[in-house]
């Protein structure tokens, strides 16, 4: 069966598109720019853009399985036309579903519901990666982490355990009709990840604990606009008991134990290792 893959250049896609390979799926990527996809070669790469649905009628053709998500674009906006998406899934013959989420449901899955598609929602908490873009920056410049709330619990979940549930459910299916949560093993503090990550690139990371004004201002020095300081003041002051507990979601689809932040730590340490003097 062919499986399509969407945001197949994004975090959790391109590593979906590889546990689909590793398991023989045939696998058809979507992207908006196939010359900047960079995918392996056996992968088929077509155009399209999920916000113009539109573009999207020859990327289903043929195709048994879907991987959506529900937003588009560089800067995540939610998909206003996501019935139409749903509709053109249907139309194609699309059996199975996966939606990565991370927002409330949207048009795409209201009109998921009302097919015979067998959907399941994927509802990751926090992304380890999100470490990436928040600290490389300054823990490469200075050696530091500048942040509020340091007592923070977040029981974040690794990008590849997100792709190995996608890819799971999207084979073998059993989850039809399904909201699954994805968290990693265990809710780590942000001092403890400090220092979780100081101990895989093998140097002191210091911890500078932010006032939220203190937070503010850094965020907007940062070009950060006040809708999205004062979500993550509340993301990050008040995370939701689901944000901080860990579910068992991704050993009972996968059969696998998710993968903790040292783990995901020493995979990215050189990222986070100072620029070598010139």
């Amino acid at each position: 069966m062919t499986i399509l893959v969407t945001g197949a250049t994004g975090t959790v896609g391109r590593l979906l598109v590889e546990e689909l390979l590793q398991t023989g799926q045939r696998v058809r990527a979507l992207t908006r720019n196939a010359a900047k996809a960079g995918l392996p070669q056996e992968v088929e790469v077509v155009e399209g853009d999920l916000a113009r649905p539109e573009t999207l009628a020859a990327a289903f053709e043929g195709v048994t399985a879907a991987h959506l998500i529900n937003f588009a674009g560089d800067d995540y906006q939610p998909l206003e036309q996501g019935d139409r998406i749903a509709e053109i899934a249907a139309q194609a013959g699309v059996r199975r579903v996966t939606v990565l989420g991370g927002r409330a449901d949207g048009a795409l899955e209201q009109a998921l519901a009302g097919t015979d598609m067998e959907w399941t929602l994927l509802h990751p908490v926090e992304f380890m990666s999100n470490t990436l873009r928040w600290w490389t920056h300054s823990v490469r410049a200075e050696g530091v982490v500048k942040e509020p709330f340091g007592d923070r619990l977040s029981a974040m979940v690794h990008e590849r355990d997100i792709a190995a549930v996608a890819a799971t459910v999207l084979v073998e299916g059993g989850y039809g009709g399904r909201s699954l949560t994805l968290t990693g093993p265990q809710a780590v503090a942000t001092t403890d990840k400090v220092r979780i990550l100081s101990e895989a690139i093998g140097r002191e990371i210091r911890f500078i604990e932010l006032t939220e004004d203190e937070a503010r201002a850094q965020w907007r020095m940062f070009g950060m606009g006040e809708e999205t300081i004062e979500f993550l003041i509340e993301a990050l002051g008040n995370t939701p008991e689901e944000g901080r507990t860990v579910a068992p979601t991704v050993e009972q689809v996968t059969g696998r134990a998710p993968r903790g932040f040292a783990q995901w730590a020493a995979e990215h340490a050189e990222a986070f290792q100072p620029v070598a003097s010139a």
